[in-house]
This record gives C-alpha cells, sequence and structure tokens, in this order.
C-alpha cells in the first residue's frame, strides 16, 4: 500500500510499505477515508522527538471504515465507520479505567524505551516515535488499530466524515484542556494558539459556559477563523503587549483559566526564531516554551494553566517563583481522548459543535508532502491539510 514516510529531518517522501496485518485478536484493520495533519507532526518533521526512523509512518488524527477485526474484537464488526483516537488504550490497567487513557501502562510495547527517552512509561500513540510504540501511522491507505474495542467510535449516521476526522485528536485535545483546566461558568478564559486545538479548546471555555475567551495568535486568517467559528474574542501578539492587553481585558486582574495550545515550538520576538533556526542547523534544536512562560505570567492569581502543547523534555528560563508565589495551579497532559470523544461526537450531530472549518486545504495522499509544507509554514492560510488516501 501507499504511506507517507518519515525520511529525515525536513524529509517526507510517499511510498510503497507493506499491508497491516492483524497481530494480536484484539486488533483491527481500518481503511482510512480521512487523516489530516496536526501541529505536533511538526515536532517529528522538525527533529524535536528522538527515536524516530527513516521509514516511519506519519500520521495519528483520522477515520475510516473496519476491514477486517481479529477474533477478540467483540464491540466492532467489519463496515462500522469509525473515528479512533490518536492514543492508543487498552482499556483494562489502573490508567484506562480512571479515565487517563494516554497514560496506559499496557499500549505501549517500547516501554523501556520511553523510560530511557522521558523518565517514565507512556501510553502507545500512532506515528510518534518508536519511544511512544512505533506504531505505523494514518496516512496510508489502511492501518492496524489495537484494542479497537476500546479505541474506535462508531461516527452517528447524521455526522459527515470531516466532522468526524477532527474528533480523533483535535476536538477532544482541546475539550480536554478547558475541562481539565477547571473552566467554570463565569471565567474569563485564555487561549495561546488559534490552529486546531486552540480553536477547539476556545470553544469547549464557550460551551462550559465562560463569560469570556479570548484567543492569543500572530496569523490574521487563523485570529479571523477564530472569531467567526467559535466567537471568542482575540488578540494579535505581534502587535501589542499580551500581557498588558489581557488585564486591560480583565479589569487589571488576568484570565481565570489560561490554556496553551502551541507547544515546544512556540514563536517569539527578540530574533528567538532565527536563533532557533541556527542551532537547528547546528544540529541541537531547543524547546521554546515561549507561549507557556506568558501565559504563567498572564494569568490571574490563583488562577490554573492547563498545558495543551506537546513537550519533550526539559525547558530553561520555567517561572516557577510565578507558579509558586502567584498560588496557581498547572496541569498538563497528552489527550485523554477516550473519555471525550462519544460526548463530542453527540455534539457535533446535535450541532453544538463544528470542526470542518479546520480542513483548510485537500489533497490525496500522493499530494500529502506538499500537504505538510504548506501546514507547516503556514501558506495560503493553511490550518489543517487534509489527505485523502483512496481518491
Amino acid at each position: 500500500m501507499k504511506a507517507l514516510c518519515w525520511e529525515g529531518v525536513d524529509k517526507l517522501d510517499v511510498q510503497r510499505v507493506p499491508d497491516p496485518q492483524i497481530v494480536n485478536d484484539q486488533d483491527a484493520i481500518v481503511k482510512v477515508t480521512l487523516s489530516t495533519t496536526c501541529g505536533s507532526d511538526l515536532h517529528l518533521i522538525n527533529g524535536f522527538v528522538p527515536t524516530m526512523r527513516p521509514g516511519d509512518v506519519m500520521g495519528h488524527e483520522f477515520m475510516g471504515e473496519i476491514v477486517e477485526a481479529g477474533p477478540g474484537v467483540r464491540h466492532r464488526r467489519v463496515g462500522d465507520r469509525v473515528v479512533v483516537c490518536s492514543f492508543i488504550g487498552c482499556g483494562r490497567c489502573w490508567y484506562c479505567t480512571h479515565d487517563q487513557w494516554s497514560l496506559c501502562d499496557n499500549s505501549n510495547p517500547n516501554w523501556e524505551l520511553a523510560q530511557e527517552v522521558f523518565g517514565f512509561e507512556l501510553g502507545g500513540v500512532y506515528a510518534y516515535s518508536h519511544a511512544l510504540g512505533g506504531f505505523k501511522g494514518s496516512h496510508a491507505e489502511y492501518i492496524r488499530v489495537p484494542f479497537a474495542d476500546y479505541g474506535t467510535f462508531l461516527v452517528p449516521d447524521d455526522v459527515d466524515d470531516l466532522d468526524a476526522l477532527f474528533a480523533s485528536d483535535a476536538a477532544p485535545t482541546g475539550w480536554m484542556g478547558a475541562d481539565l483546566g477547571g473552566v467554570q461558568p463565569g471565567d474569563v478564559v485564555a487561549v495561546w494558539g488559534a490552529g486546531g486545538v486552540g480553536q477547539m479548546a476556545a470553544r469547549a471555555a464557550e460551551l462550559l459556559g465562560a463569560e469570556q475567551v479570548i484567543v492569543i495568535d500572530r496569523l490574521p486568517e487563523r485570529l479571523a477563523m477564530t472569531e467567526r467559528h467559535t466567537g471568542a474574542e482575540t488578540i494579535d501578539f505581534s502587535t501589542t503587549d499580551v500581557d498588558a492587553e489581557l488585564r486591560e481585558r480583565t479589569g487589571g486582574r488576568g484570565p481565570d483559566v489560561c490554556i496553551e495550545a502551541v507547544g515546544m515550538e512556540a514563536v517569539g520576538g527578540n530574533g528567538q526564531h532565527a536563533a532557533e533556526k541556527i542551532r537547528r542547523r547546528l544540529g541541537r534544536p531547543q524547546e521554546r516554551p515561549i507561549a507557556l512562560r506568558q501565559a504563567i505570567h498572564a494569568c490571574r492569581k490563583g488562577g490554573s494553566v492547563f498545558i495543551l502543547g506537546v513537550f519533550g523534555g526539559s525547558v530553561d528560563r520555567f517561572p516557577l517563583g510565578a507558579v509558586m508565589n502567584k498560588g496557581m495551579t498547572v496541569r498538563g497532559a497528552q489527550q485523554h481522548g477516550h473519555r471525550y470523544i462519544p460526548m463530542l461526537l453527540e455534539r457535533i450531530a446535535a450541532g453544538e459543535l463544528s470542526t470542518s472549518h479546520l480542513a483548510t486545504h485537500e489533497f490525496s495522499l500522493e499530494g500529502a508532502p506538499k500537504g505538510y509544507q504548506m501546514f507547516k509554514n503556514k501558506q495560503d492560510g493553511c490550518v489543517r491539510a487534509v489527505f485523502r488516501p483512496h481518491g
């Protein structure tokens, strides 16, 4: 079959790879209908995530049709139209039974490698390095889905494929940030990042009762899309002092909840982005917690910050003194999608949540390298590039 493969830093190529096979009796094979880019993929492409190998198939956000199921699959059958959570959960370990699915004890066969890289075991995730399981990704014609009874979710008849697609990762990740960030009715919420996850976090905060939601970014087309589809206010960080602007809009106090949806490659001023390009050329990429620092400083005393953007290791200049002295709560997680996807599909079906607007560009699988180039460089207003492996 055809698949989009990682071949090194900044190198993607569509290749022929072996068809997936049933390996364990709880596996299913899914024919991929739609798959999409994600901001965390850029950390792979840019060389920030270790243990990638040439030939690894990319992609973790997808939906499709079950075409084969192992003998241990009880609740899914061939022909089911499903969306698949990007993280893999066994459904039985302590973490899965406590709705902390991305921390699954049993889904990562390379747990020792994860422990070596991160210092702890983490659950498996499609196409996100060998430290997180070495699973083949979704930018392919077919994909093997372990623990299919738990990781696949039936798409309601009145939810179309494109809306269902973003229930795989962007929507549950954003919703988790608002939920575990502690958004309460009447809160003021600030979200850093107007990409797919940031927009979903903003909409989740509104649906959870926030009185005011403010999204911070620098790209005018993303800010305009956010205003149009979520109703949130926006701030262009390239034209103003974000901390001062947030204080002015919140009566001098600051937001109650701050959600960081950017991650380790945040862009800031003062030549930081140019300096990072030099470090990358020297083979020494460095994580940039610029947005996270800003969120901590901007948040009101006693408020909470939730980290949705992906970080891989240690970061410098973390404002721990601000966290402690302001009495703040700081949380973070990879997405516990199984916890939210059924509810999100119901909200999409009811018209409460729209996601399809995130798909600004569509390509065949052969066009995936171009799609990633547009997505990475934010060309032509690209928020998400979507791939149709079967035309």
